[in-house]
């Protein structure tokens, strides 16, 4: 965990801890991040961070409390019960934003399309880097910067990408799972927490990977980050290579 008055940098932006709180450099699309998380906390989900304040050009947030997963992973998520609480936490957050109805003029980083009834406000970055795990205990998601339209499945075929992981082999070695039984093992274990059949999610990420490469290569040109960081250190190509992966181990993935 980020230690009190200590600061972090990711991918994309710097963050540093107050207490118990987190503070982030905010962007056009913070209120909604904020009418989200405030929605979220009415609704009595607790595994989000609390919006608590704008100050300064910074967001000030609650802190969730324990570790992100960085390769290789902890125990519990290289073990199926890991990855059932991933599905059951999706599925919290989906049955609770699923009244949600973002404010006028809402704006999302990166959205491809404006909200409409049957659409969710995906989290849009669920990966273990953003999974904070107390111990065994899931404590939440972090990192609601890229939430935008979109639908439920994209949410969860992007958690079945980088937490099955449906990658390279070389990419389920660094998180220390790997084998085309562990991870068909682990999708179903994903799946059946979530409510949702393993074919409908790989057809989702299929076409999810089609458009994250189309959308950097669109933003990333254009010069805006943080798509043109993207663009610059090879995620295209990284995309394509898993997409051709994923459709030639699509019917491994399936049997049984």
């Amino acid at each position: 965990m980020i230690e009190d008055g200590a600061t972090d940098r990711g991918s994309v932006t710097t963050v540093r801890r107050i207490g118990d709180t987190i503070r982030r450099p905010v962007g056009p699309w913070t209120p909604a991040v904020h009418a989200l998380l405030a929605h979220l906390e009415a609704a009595g989900f607790t595994r989000s961070p609390r919006p608590i304040a704008l100050e300064g050009g910074e967001e000030v947030l609650s802190l969730l409390h324990g570790e992100p997963a960085f390769a290789p992973w902890p125990a519990v998520l290289r073990s199926t019960t890991g990855v059932r609480a991933l599905g059951r936490w999706l599925r919290e957050y989906h049955d609770a934003v699923r009244d949600f109805r973002p404010p006028a003029g809402a704006s999302w980083q990166g959205a491809e399309q404006e909200w409409r009834p049957g659409l969710v406000i995906r989290h849009g970055d669920l990966g273990p880097w953003n999974a904070v795990w107390d111990g065994d205990h899931l404590a939440g998601f972090i990192d609601w910067d890229f939430a935008a339209p979109g639908h439920a499945v994209d949410d969860l075929a992007q958690l079945a990408w980088y937490a099955v992981p449906l990658r390279s082999v070389e990419q389920q070695r660094r998180a220390a799972v790997s084998g085309p039984g562990v991870l068909r093992e682990r999708l179903d274990a994903l799946c059946t927490a979530y409510g949702e059949r393993p074919e409908a999610v790989l057809d989702a990420l299929d076409a999810l990977q089609t458009r994250e490469a189309a959308r950097i290569e669109r933003l990333g040109g254009r010069g805006e980050q943080p798509w043109a960081a993207f663009l610059a250190r090879g995620d295209v190509a990284e995309i394509t290579a898993e997409r051709r992966w994923l459709r030639a181990e699509r019917a491994t993935l399936l049997e049984g």
